[in-house]
């Protein structure tokens, strides 16, 4: 596969157009959809030119509906009526939905008066509803009909129907009755009346049924199409397996983007973050990565606040990175299930605080091993206790939270309308640094106390270099650490050069600490 790629790839890029048109009207349909995946727009008009007009019907219909745009409005007009009037209505709606109004105006008036109707009564539902993506072409058959008659009219209109493998019985009214598949058609004989084997317990759908429903409820029923019924249950036509498994794809993107605040089609959404051009990547991405920085600096300011503690006992520092990154761990796994669950229908809003609850407890427990066990090693490594129960309990605490975070910050970003894919990542790393930090400290200055140098303030004798007079002052430990020249040891002030404040310094000049 990846070779034929580069085949196709090659030749398009030194134009040899013989030679292309020969690869790919000889390969088959799903490689040559691959391939166009990665074509720009002018290359993708170009092979798709190439193609011979059954094959290229099929290639077309495989396509998404983004490309499917693309090729549209890139193709001249009588070019791209050919191709829109071989689509199933419900093909044409869906991307007359995605065209601009102008190329889909040129496009319906390339159909003939009965294609059109079928289109526009399509596109009279609402969009995203059973009505908007069902197709009209199904085969109805009448229950008073013999099975020889029932096969003779499906000889008859098979080849303008979209699938002949559900049938179904309907009265003179198009109330529908019953449904029978075509192997039980076959099967049965000639003289056999449709109303003794049809199965008249259907399972149907009204036209304002959301299409998500009816997409989840066709791959449950494993069926491979479901009726669709108007306000009177009269069959207005059905939904087939390829539709709603294309909508459910459709769907998991839309729920992954719908809070992202991205506009237009979903193909539209997913090719600003990663087609899209650098400025419009940089204005989705940049201000919550704008938020991230300033959690940073009020998180450097946290630490700036326990300056004292990381003095006294520079072990404190060691353990930062592992609460910082174990909570970030927690924090995205715990985003990526809420984001994954809330795509596959796990995740409902009438739940939503039941599933917050039982994330937290999960980082409750994770929490736990994880803060036990680093508590343990950080115990064996450096023999302090207090150190060793202040990071436990700092673990447990912090990764709680992350879960937490996890899912409430995507959650309310949805709710709210905010960008829940670029947005989560950054908010949840800012408040978890700033909390996490506030939270080791605090339990740091807790179990050990406010911690100061190992040092009691001492009397010392202060002689001057100048005229030799000693002059007695008073130096707590605190205040010789922070007067100290660079590079004098505070543990053996004897002969220590110190800078001395700046109203001593005045009066006496320069002074040698001496120990009594």
């Amino acid at each position: 596969m990846r070779d034929f790629k580069d085949v196709v790839l090659t030749h398009i890029k030194a134009k040899e157009v013989n030679g292309l048109k020969k690869i790919l009207n000889e390969a088959n349909e799903l490689d040559i959809i691959n391939v166009m995946d990665e074509l720009s727009n002018e290359e993708l008009v170009m092979a798709y030119r190439l193609l011979d007009k059954d094959l290229a019907l099929e290639v077309f219909e495989g396509l998404d509906l983004n490309d499917q745009q693309k090729l549209i409005s890139s193709l001249a007009e009588k070019e791209a009526g050919l191709v829109f009037n071989e689509l199933a209505p419900d093909d044409r709606v869906r991307l007359l939905d995605e065209l601009p109004a102008g190329v889909a105006k040129r496009m319906l008036a390339t159909l003939n008066k009965e294609d059109r109707a079928d289109v526009n009564l399509l596109m009279g539902f609402e969009t995203e509803t059973a009505g908007r993506l069902m197709t009209p072409e199904y085969v109805r058959l009448r229950k008073e009909w013999t099975a020889g008659e029932a096969l003779e009219h499906l000889k008859a209109i098979a080849k303008d129907k979209e699938t002949i493998y559900t049938l179904y019985v309907t009265d003179q009214k198009r109330k529908l009755e019953g449904v029978l598949s075509l192997r039980d058609l076959i099967v049965a004989e000639p003289t056999e009346i449709i109303a003794d084997i049809m199965e008249s317990d259907v399972v149907s759908f009204h036209t304002g049924t959301d299409q998500e429903e009816v997409a989840k409820s066709l791959q449950k029923l494993d069926l491979l199409a479901i009726p669709i019924v108007d306000k009177e249950d009269r069959l207005v036509g059905i939904i087939t397996v390829d539709d709603a498994m294309d909508i459910l794809e459709e769907e998991a993107t839309e729920d992954i983007f719908a809070g992202a605040g991205i506009s237009g089609g979903e193909s539209a959404k997913s090719e600003v973050l990663i087609e899209g051009t650098l400025a419009k990547i940089c204005r989705l991405r940049l201000p919550v990565l704008v938020i991230a920085l300033i959690g940073g600096m009020v998180a450097a300011g946290v630490m700036e606040q326990f300056e004292d503690i990381l003095e006294a006992v520079a072990a404190t520092a060691f353990f930062i990175p592992v609460i910082m990154d174990m909570g970030g761990s927690v924090g995205t796994q715990s985003a990526t299930i809420f984001a994954r669950g809330l795509v596959l229908g796990h995740v409902q809003e009438k739940n939503i605080w039941k599933h917050i609850a039982k994330e937290s407890l999960v980082g409750l427990l994770i929490g736990v091993l994880s803060g036990i066990a680093v508590g343990v090693m950080a115990y064996v490594w450096l023999g302090m206790l207090d150190l060793a129960m202040a990071l436990t309990l700092a673990m447990i605490i912090t990764m709680t939270l992350s879960a937490f975070l996890g899912f409430i910050v995507p959650y309310c970003l949805i709710k709210f309308k905010g960008d829940h894919a670029t947005g989560s990542g950054p908010i949840i790393t800012s408040i978890k640094d700033i909390t996490g930090l506030f939270i080791y400290f605090g339990l740091v200055v807790l179990f050990m106390g406010y911690i100061e140098a190992d040092y009691e303030p001492i009397e010392m004798t202060v002689r001057s270099r100048e005229d030799g007079i000693y002059y007695q002052l008073d130096f707590d430990v605190e205040e010789a650490i922070v007067i100290a020249v660079e590079g004098c040891d505070v543990s053996n002030l004897t002969a220590c050069d110190v800078g001395i404040p700046d109203e001593i310094e005045t009066a006496y000049g320069e002074f040698e600490v001496v120990l009594p």
